[in-house]
């Protein structure tokens, strides 16, 4: 909240580890419409009208600056005036969108929200997705020309492919459901379930695979630990609010929080980051902590199983010692060591911002009460 930019709109781009504010970087697509997501939703679960205030904020700039109106579409960035600045079209980037405008659309019944959630539906419905491989593209440019995924492929690879693009479309969908229950969303979302099924999940290995080229190969041996913790919760959400009960995904649910609680947790109670062949990378990244804490609390509902809440015990222990920045205007690190001692990347960013830690607050207090 104290990030607001009063002269160009929207919230400044960057707060580096030593808590200095950079009021000149690029406002990110993504950013926005997280702190969008965010406000709105606090808003929601707590009535208190400083979050519907800066909810508001963050709607105007999104709506406005990042918007595309020539060609349809959130762009990836702004300069920090507002301006275009990287103008590619990123599937990943327009689902975050639905998700913010449809949740503002639900705090506050703002009916244009929800006609530009719809439009971003319809669009992605007919550009985004690629019926010859059953999957949903990533990266366009301004004009939706097909570009190189470069902005979500990581690990030396280029992919055509990603799961993580595909949980956040599941993500953004279910909550356009709860506030617009049409037949098309539905269906896609039950075609989501499928994909993330029948093409990402390994019953094996009990977790989705990350990366594939255009013939559905896996192009990695790649376990991201945070990603199947949050991508079970998310799952089991969509099949809740469509109303599906196949046990097989059920199980799919079930299985993967397992396999996260059984080779993730690290003895201080914290979540690693993911393994990659042999290599593991013991970071505790901010989110994948955040996530892990829903996830196994949604497995804890699931099956009762006490050791999901001891987990979570655990974990929340760890994050108030070594997550939560205790600085006077601080908020989480971006991540902890094997020592525990902080990482000291951004503390607020194109990728830093309120969504991950801000759900999972959120998430545990609507499902506690």
């Amino acid at each position: 909240m104290k990030l607001k930019d009063e002269q160009y709109g929207g919230y400044y781009g960057e707060v580096g580890y030593d808590l200095n504010i950079s009021s000149n970087p690029p406002k990110g697509g993504i950013a926005t419409a997280r702190l969008l997501w965010s406000f709105a939703a606090a808003y929601r679960i707590t009535g208190d009208s400083q979050y519907a205030q800066h909810a508001r904020h963050a709607y105007q700039f999104l709506s406005g600056p990042l918007y595309d109106q020539e060609h349809e579409g959130i762009y990836w960035a702004v300069d920090y005036q507002g301006n275009p600045l990287d103008t590619r079209k990123h599937v990943y980037n327009q689902a975050f969108a639905i998700y913010a405008f449809s949740e503002y659309y639900r705090a506050t019944g703002e009916e244009e929200a929800l006609q530009l959630s719809i439009r971003l539906f319809r669009w992605l419905e007919q550009t985004g997705y690629n019926h010859q491989t059953g999957a949903y593209r990533e990266e366009f440019d301004r004009f939706w020309q097909e570009q190189p995924n470069e902005m979500l492929s990581e690990n030396g690879v280029i992919a055509d492919i990603t799961m993580n693009t595909h949980i956040h479309i599941l993500e953004a969908y279910t909550n356009l459901y709860r506030v617009w229950p049409d037949e098309q969303v539905h269906q896609a979302l039950d075609n989501l379930l499928l994909i993330l099924h029948d093409r990402m999940y390994d019953p094996q290995l009990r977790r989705l695979n990350v990366f594939f080229d255009n013939q559905w190969n896996s192009l990695l041996d790649l376990t991201s630990f945070g990603h199947d913790i949050e991508a079970s919760w998310l799952i089991d959400d969509a099949m809740q609010v469509i109303g599906n009960t196949d046990p097989v995904y059920q199980q799919m649910v079930i299985d993967m929080a397992y396999r996260v609680a059984e080779v993730a947790i690290q003895p201080d109670g914290s979540l690693m980051n993911e393994q990659e062949n042999d290599h593991i990378d013991t970071s505790r990244i901010w989110w994948v902590q955040a996530e892990a804490v829903v996830g196994f609390y949604n497995a804890y509902q699931r099956t009762g199983d006490n050791q999901f809440l001891q987990l979570i015990d655990k974990l929340w222990a760890y994050i108030k010692v070594h997550i939560i920045d205790p600085r006077p205007g601080g908020e989480w690190f971006w991540s902890a060591d094997d020592q525990g001692e902080p990482g000291q990347r951004e503390v607020a960013g194109m990728w830093k911002c309120p969504y991950h830690n801000s759900r999972f607050c959120i998430e545990i207090t609507e499902r506690m009460n």
